[in-house]
């Protein structure tokens, strides 16, 4: 039997309610390791953790998701806090950017969702639009919109043509990384994907959420060069 491969994914971590229940929680969207197995990977849960340990982490991993979640405290990108900018999650914050820079010493491959694109760009030097207005229409519901593929870009041979995706956010790139090339832009010019160009590895960011829609395409790209 071949092994799939094992993808991990970044969690919350909040309070939370089930049955009798009421306690800190590990959190993560049945999405995320819905997509995985679909992409067909084996998803494994991190949630934050000292971030001393992100090497020993990547390194039983094949894959690794940095999911999408709260705003990235604008002090990590010398910023500061604009008015809309939700309250830090320093755990979270600390933990992620660990393993972005453990997977990219490691060669991991490695998919930003949202917020984990957001703090891809960030790790490596970029800084955040830190409110958009009317990319958050109505709270907890997802929109969808279109994005188009940058030609030659990894994302592109992944996806090649336009495709309606699934939005929830009022964050995104401000400057890039220099490290970075965009990959995808949305009608309005918005940053909508970013990856590292060149022998750098498998590295990719989307500003949408995968999760939320049935296209696994991304995800299926990870997952297989996860297992290569």
């Amino acid at each position: 039997m071949v092994s799939k491969p094992l993808i991990g994914v970044t969690t919350y971590l909040d309070p939370a309610k089930w049955g009798v229940w009421e306690m800190p929680a590990a959190l993560l969207p049945a999405g995320y390791p819905r997509l995985v197995q679909a992409a067909g990977g084996l998803a494994a849960m991190l949630p934050p953790d000292d971030q001393s340990a992100a090497e020993a982490a990547v390194s039983r991993l094949d894959g690794l998701v940095i999911a999408g979640g709260p705003d990235v405290e604008p002090v990590r990108y010398d910023a500061d806090p604009h008015p809309r900018t939700g309250p830090p999650a320093r755990a979270r914050d600390a933990w992620e950017l660990a393993l972005i820079r453990a997977a990219l010493a490691a060669g991991t491959p490695l998919l930003g969702i949202c917020r984990g694109m957001q703090l891809l760009n960030v790790a490596l030097g970029g800084t955040l639009v830190q409110h958009l207005d009317g990319h958050v229409e109505e709270v907890g519901v997802f929109g969808t919109h279109a994005v188009k593929p940058v030609p030659g870009t990894l994302y592109a041979s992944i996806v090649p043509e336009s495709t309606q995706v699934p939005t929830y956010h009022h964050q995104a790139v401000d400057r890039l990384a220099p490290s970075l090339a965009p990959s995808a832009h949305a009608e309005d010019g918005t940053v909508e994907a970013v990856e590292l160009p060149g022998d750098a590895g498998w590295v990719l960011g989307v500003q949408w959420h995968p999760e939320m829609g049935t296209d696994v395409r991304v995800m299926t790209a990870l997952v297989e060069a996860s297992g290569s």
